[in-house]
């Protein structure tokens, strides 16, 4: 099987391309702006072709000859550069034009060119850094650090800004385990954003799967590498959220970016032809195809081996187990885990997608983690106050009404979590009972309108001193709620310390003061009830990754809940204790708005 994408090899430089209906494929090599290209040769459904010489850092791109009928899924246009799908570095981060899409009309200086990748030893197999139970601590690279006072003005925004020792020491006061960094590859703007003034902030619209963004990581490779050491030594896994389910290219009315001019048979269509759009994104790849789950598999190997991550959290998972439908079975599974550098790490699955039946939490595989968005809400709306007391021990205990009893030596599969980069911020839950969104251009109609919030009596921000109080104690109730729960926990970057959105609960277009976390006004009294809750965490982290096998549920009154307890309207007083030594987990106390974990 040919080796896909750039390598030096020997005294030459080779590159191969996967492209199966076209009748030419030229490589376009870049000095400056002057273009050459070299027409390639056909080997089966690919195209190879071999340079003297080490070529390292040279930029090129390609171009496709063949037929051009859309409506056949036949996109070839020599005109449009293309961006070679297992690109690792490119020179540029990608813009929105109209030519993109336009047959005839040439894209080389829109477009950006990867670059031929320096040979690097790959990293030795290591165990993956990883505590069931523990904290996973959610990043936006740019809106996380770009406020940050403490950290160099040209670090900011970037993925080294993260082994600042600033930054560095905040995870460890927070006791995260690992982080999970929100997408670091090249993305492009959805279409009706530049229009509006607006960009794409958090990258879940990908062209080339393993193209580092040179705008987050303009160090490359080697600067996500070095992060991840630096991360690993202050004993902190690092878990990649990647989007596998589509691409930048779009609906039918997208640009030819890659993909699409090269092989349009990756994304996933219709017996009528037209493009399956279970992501709501406008395409979908389709992973029944080898060549699909090939280049996935490759982009997963690819970060592990050349940047030593430890894991992967998959955007819209049910995509990768699609084929059209969703099975727990499919052929990527199975791939994943007879991968000798694949099948240890971590993996994590966002279980849910647009298609139909596309909600499938916890139906993924045993050894695979998934975001429980049903602790989210059952949380929520118990201390809203609308929510149940037998609800609330389920989820604390690890949902095994959605993920089973684990088995022996087998740890709770539950990514517990309260906010997420989708959605109101922690601080925002408690502050507005409605959805903020005039500022992405929508009318106010993107995002969830139904978020389980409320706003203790004033919609936004307040000086009430009793609001302000009802807020606070809102805020430490749920922390503690989610740091007493058995299962993996996730924290989103800011909720530690109140972060807001000032009620905008899709801001994924506002790379500004809306989106940006503000280190300078952060509530350091939470930020420290944050750290103690993960010092007793800590202390108890092998429960959390399991729930005892017996327990007892208590009364306020000390006895044993019963039936009646359990369902009785209004109940909202619940203790747990391990059954032998009367060892306390954990107190919930509705009316006062406390947690107590432990004694």
């Amino acid at each position: 099987m040919t080796a896909l994408g750039a390598r030096v090899e020997g005294g030459s430089t080779v590159f191969a391309v996967r492209s199966p209906h076209a009748e030419t494929v030229w490589l376009c090599l870049f000095a400056g702006e002057r273009e050459t290209r070299h027409a390639m040769e056909r080997r089966g459904e690919d195209w190879v072709i071999a340079l003297e010489g080490d070529l390292s850092g040279r930029r090129y791109g390609y171009r496709a000859q063949g037929e051009w009928a859309p409506e056949r899924g036949r996109w070839f246009d020599p005109a449009k550069l293309l961006v070679d799908p297992y690109a690792v570095e490119i020179d540029r981060r990608f813009v929105q034009d109209p030519r993109l899409a336009q047959f005839g009309e040439d894209t080389a200086d829109l477009v950006p060119r990867a670059l031929v990748p320096r040979p690097t030893p790959p990293l030795p197999p290591q165990a993956p850094r990883f505590a069931p139970g523990g904290l996973v601590y959610e990043v936006n690279v740019r809106s996380f650090t770009r406020l940050h006072p403490e950290v160099p003005e040209p670090l900011r925004g970037t993925v080294a800004a993260l082994r600042h020792p600033s930054i560095l020491a905040h995870l460890r006061k927070l006791g995260v385990t690992a982080v999970e960094l929100m997408p670091v590859v090249a993305w492009i703007d959805e279409r009706h954003l530049p229009p509006l003034g607006l960009v794409n902030a958090w990258g879940y619209n990908p062209v080339a799967m393993m193209a580092l963004d040179p705008g987050l990581c303009p160090g490359g490779v080697a600067e996500l590498r070095e992060t991840v050491a630096a991360l690993h030594a202050e004993g902190i896994g690092v878990l990649l959220d990647i989007v596998l389910n589509h691409s930048g290219e779009s609906d039918v009315h997208g640009g030819v970016l890659s993909l699409r001019g090269l092989d349009d048979a990756a994304y996933a269509h219709a017996p009528d032809g037209t493009l399956i759009n279970d992501t709501g994104c406008g395409n979908t790849l389709d992973f029944a195809n080898p060549a699909v789950r090939r280049l996935a598999l490759d982009s997963m190997r690819h970060f592990v081996t050349a940047c030593g991550v430890d894991g992967f959290r998959f955007d819209l998972a049910p995509v990768l187990a699609r084929g059209p439908g969703f099975s727990a079975s499919a052929p990527l599974f199975d791939e994943i885990a007879a991968d000798p550098r694949l099948a240890d790490r971590i993996l994590v699955a966002e279980p849910w997608d647009v298609g139909p039946g596309g909600y499938r939490l916890g139906a993924f595989p045993s050894h695979w983690f998934e975001w429980n968005d049903r602790f989210r809400d059952d949380v929520r709306r118990f201390w809203r106050g609308d929510g149940g007391i037998g609800t609330l021990a389920t989820r604390l205990a690890g949902s095994s009404d959605l993920f089973g009893v684990p088995a022996p030596g087998q740890s709770c599969r539950s990514v517990n979590f309260l906010a997420a980069h989708d959605g109101f911020t922690l601080a925002d839950t408690v502050a507005y009972a409605e959805r903020h969104n005039a500022a992405n251009g929508e009318g106010n109609r993107d995002g969830h309108a139904d978020n389980c919030s409320w706003n203790n009596g004033v919609e936004g921000p307040s000086q009430d001193p009793a609001v302000l109080a009802a807020r606070r104690a809102d805020l430490r109730a749920l922390l503690g709620t989610l740091f007493a729960s058995t299962g993996t926990i996730l924290l989103t970057a800011g909720d530690e310390f109140g972060r807001s959105q000032a009620g905008n609960n899709n801001a994924y277009c506002q790379d500004n003061a809306i989106g940006w976390v503000d280190w300078t006004h952060r509530d350091r009294g939470l930020e420290a009830h944050v750290a103690e809750l993960a010092r007793l965490r800590r202390a108890r982290l092998e429960r959390h990754a399991r729930f005892p096998e017996t327990v007892r549920w208590l009364t306020r009154g000390g006895t044993d809940m019963t039936v009646e307890d359990w369902e009785r309207p209004g109940e909202s007083w619940l203790q747990c204790r391990v059954a032998e030594g009367e060892d306390t987990l954990f107190t919930i106390d509705r009316e006062a708005r406390m947690v107590t974990i432990g004694a």
